[in-house]
């Protein structure tokens, strides 16, 4: 099998690009797939593909750009040179740019697939039923709230041409089978991106390390965790320096240095800029809690899986998303309510203080994390583009007996 796979992926300021590198590590290892092309986002910097072991042919084409009204043609001309078998898109609402008319230009790339008979299946990380508009500054006012409620649901309609619609989360599967009357739609878990050896718990941390890890600027805002961190200063006797790795979100440029600047008096930040895949296990590995710092969120955390593969206490906010990822796959944590400094010091200082309890919650993580290695949905996407791939040979044979007719 020949696919392709629109994506942005690393280096990228575009988000969801590291969970394709994942994928792709893990679809290349799958003996049915002969090649993978990669239609990327351009960069100015060399993308990664190098891996650890052997696998199938990677071929590269960057050939889109974030907000850039050439997407649709671009892309489409891509997948129409390289004649891959079947196509995957993994996609969010924003992928293709934050302006209206590219995102949604973007977006209906299924349905060109669906026009042109090409196999597609679509990875959503989102919906837009279920996304807080005001809080991760989509939409503030109501009346752009509703427009973009609006122009989202015809999105999704193009999207679900698709031939089939793979979501990460029961109730987003439940959304389009209820509203869009989908019967193309398939729940296939986030997964976690890599699965070491079993760690080696309790390990000593002086100091300790919190980390936060990810794109910064929108919902995922990091002022209220270095103002916990100073609080637990305060009032413990605890030893703790905050670890601030990754970059802004494209939305927001300039958040990250903006915060430098306003907290440049707390001692003990690190700001790791952007971190490379090889260097990722290192960051988490020396950390002693991951937090996930948003009030809102869009989709599934991937920090959150990562965190639980290298079995990390995780402290998470009180999201209705997250609890239910947190419920469904057996991640643990300890809870704080988003935009409260007071609660996310409570919940951090509760984990560090009781030793106990935080290798309580680094066991539980691990397990779940090793129920669902990226291997394993590598293998059910791969059923899923099979089945693809047969519903377009079904949908030739009818054609024909038509033709025929």
């Amino acid at each position: 099998m020949k696919l392709a796979i629109v994506t942005s992926y690393p280096p990228s300021k575009v988000t969801l690009n590291e969970y394709a590198f994942h994928l792709v590590k893990n679809l290349r290892q799958t003996k049915d797939i002969t090649e993978i092309i990669l239609l990327t986002d351009k960069t100015d910097v060399q993308k990664d593909l190098q891996f650890e072991k052997d696998g199938c042919k990677i071929t590269l084409k960057e050939c889109w750009s974030y907000n850039s009204y050439k997407n649709i043609i671009n892309v489409t001309r891509a997948i129409g040179q390289t004649k891959p078998d079947a196509v995957l898109f993994n996609l969010h609402f924003l992928k293709f740019g934050n302006k209206k008319i590219p995102a949604a230009l973007g977006l209906m790339l299924p349905l060109v697939c669906k026009i042109k008979n090409i196999p597609s299946v679509v990875l959503l990380h989102n919906i837009v039923e279920l996304v807080d508009l005001e809080s991760t500054g989509f939409a503030k006012s109501k009346l752009k709230q509703k427009v973009y409620r609006f122009m989202g649901s015809r999105v999704t309609r193009l999207i679900l041409r698709a031939d089939i619609v793979a979501v990460t989360l029961k109730k987003y599967a439940d959304v389009l089978e209820t509203k869009y009357n989908a019967k193309n739609v398939k729940l296939i878990p986030h997964g976690t991106f890599e699965i070491i050896e079993e760690p080696g718990f309790n390990m000593p941390f002086k100091p300790f390390r919190v980390l936060a890890f990810g794109k910064f600027g929108t919902y995922k805002r990091v002022e209220a965790l270095i103002e916990a961190v100073e609080k637990i200063r305060k009032y413990s006797n605890l030893k703790i320096e905050v670890i601030i790795a990754g970059t802004d979100n494209p939305d927001t440029p300039g958040y990250l240095d903006s915060v430098k600047q306003a907290y440049s008096d707390v001692e003990g930040i690190t700001f790791t800029g952007y971190v490379k895949e090889k260097n990722i296990s290192k960051l988490f590995n020396e950390s002693s809690v991951v937090v996930l710092p948003y009030t809102s969120l869009t989709g599934s955390s991937g920090v959150l899986h990562q965190a639980g593969s290298y079995g990390k206490a995780v402290v998470i906010p009180e999201l209705a998303d997250l609890k239910q990822v947190v419920h469904e796959e057996g991640y643990r944590g300890e809870f704080f309510e988003p935009n409260s400094v007071i609660s996310l010091a409570l919940a951090i200082q509760k984990i560090l203080e009781d030793n106990v309890y935080r290798v309580e919650l680094e066991k539980a993580n691990y397990k779940a994390a090793t129920n669902y290695p990226m291997s394993k949905i590598a293998n059910m996407y791969l059923t899923a583009f099979q089945s693809a791939i047969l519903e377009r040979k079904k949908r030739e044979i009818s054609q024909g007996n038509q033709a025929v007719a």
